[in-house]
Parts: structure tokens; C-alpha cells; sequence
């Protein structure tokens, strides 16, 4: 016998709707990138799962915590309201945050290729509130806020997604089965709960992602020789 509350049929479909949004097998080509994570593998920076649970929880706290996961929140109540110099004003800053070619370029072919996918799915928003380049972060909060996924939730659901595709690229490039990968979620899920919290909390003039190794790790990695992802 059921004894909670059920939840609503839009709640339940904002819920689905979410992890539609973040499921690895959403066609935008995010597999095929690694945000400096490989090189950073290569160069011996990262060379065992404690390092990789290091590596990955200052990616969390002082990149996506300071740049996507509060951009997200700006971006959402800009979609909120219509507010289209809002949304470019931040899909800029995002823009503008990517400190290395294949960084910004990652962005923008995620967020072409979901604006494409939205498009066949008529779920773009009208076209004049549409930036020019849009970032994926951009993108995502539009179709997150347009399924009323509650903004808490849709940045929880980024950070997991971000977390997986990481996961992922070293399950590929280090010695990492999948059972170590996990205890890893396990260990990390804490983390992305108290980052998404501490992300709502900062003032404008406190945002901006700071990444010394993984900016000098993607630049590095524009030249490696051999590699298997495109960032």
C-alpha cells in the first residue's frame, strides 16, 4: 500500500524530462570530450583513483561551483522571464570563462548540437531570445527551466552528468574498472550536493572559474600526440 504522498504528473514529468536532459545517451557528442582530464592522465598528474578524486572535487568546488552551476541560475530566471540581453550577458561570461581553445570549442558545439536536437523536438524557445553562439550551459537551463525542472535539480542534474562523462573518460585512458569508478560516485556525492548549495549562495563579483591545471592540462592537450578525445 502506498503511504507517502504521490508527487504530481508535472513534477513527474519535469523529473523525466531532467533525465532525458542528462543521460549519457542524449545525441549531443559530450562522450567525445574530456576537459583536459586526459592530458592530464598523460602527464602523470593524475595517476591513481585517490588523485582522480582529488583532480575531480577541485574541478567541482572551484570551477563548475564558481562558473556553469551560478550561470545556471542567472540563465534560468533570465529564460523565466524572456529577459534576452540577460541571457546574453551570460551566455558571454560563460563564453568568456573557457580559458582555452578546446574548452570554448567543446561549449559551443554541445550547445549547437542541443539547440539542433531541441529544434527537431519544438522545444526551442522564440528566436530572438536565442544568442548568436550558444553555450551548452546556456542551452541546457533554457530546456531544464521550459520542462520545470526546479533550478536546485537541474544543477544537481549538470554536476552529475559532468560527473559520469569524467568517470567515463578515465575508465577509458587510466587502469579504473567500473566498481572503482563507483566508489568514487559514492565518495563524490556528497561533494556535489554542498557545491551546488555553496554556488547559490555567491554574489556576482565572487563567479569565475579558477583553474590553473586544467587550463594549462587542455592547452597541453591541443598537441599530444595521441589521444582519444577531443578535449
Amino acid at each position: 500500500m502506498l503511504t507517502e504522498r504521490p508527487t504530481s504528473e508535472s513534477d513527474d514529468l519535469a523529473m523525466l524530462g531532467l533525465l532525458q536532459l542528462v543521460s549519457p545517451a542524449l545525441p549531443i557528442g559530450a562522450f567525445a570530450w574530456s576537459q583536459g582530464l586526459e592530458s592530464a592522465l598523460e602527464l602523470g598528474w593524475v595517476a591513481d583513483k585517490d588523485q582522480l578524486g582529488d583532480w575531480l572535487e577541485g574541478v567541482l568546488d572551484d570551477g563548475l561551483g564558481r562558473g556553469d552551476l551560478p550561470a545556471l541560475i542567472r540563465l534560468n530566471r533570465a529564460w523565466e522571464i524572456e529577459d534576452a540581453a540577460t541571457i546574453r550577458e551570460w551566455n558571454d561570461w560563460l563564453l568568456a570563462s573557457r580559458e582555452t581553445a578546446e574548452l570554448v570549442d567543446e561549449d559551443l558545439r554541445l550547445g549547437v548540437a542541443l539547440t539542433r536536437l531541441l529544434g527537431n523536438l519544438d522545444l526551442l524557445p522564440p528566436a530572438h531570445l536565442l544568442p548568436a553562439e550558444p553555450s551548452y550551459v546556456t542551452m541546457f537551463s533554457m530546456v531544464a527551466q521550459r520542462r520545470g525542472v526546479p533550478v536546485q535539480t537541474a544543477m544537481l542534474g549538470f554536476a552529475w552528468a559532468w560527473l559520469e562523462n569524467q568517470l567515463a573518460v578515465a575508465c577509458k585512458v587510466m587502469p579504473l574498472g567500473h566498481t572503482a569508478a563507483q566508489s568514487l560516485v559514492e565518495a563524490l556525492r556528497v561533494s556535489l550536493v554542498q557545491a551546488v548549495r555553496r554556488s547559490m549562495q555567491y554574489d556576482d563579483a565572487e563567479l569565475g572559474p579558477v583553474l590553473p591545471g586544467l587550463a594549462l592540462a587542455s592547452a597541453l592537450h591541443e598537441t599530444q600526440y595521441s589521444r582519444l578525445f577531443r578535449s
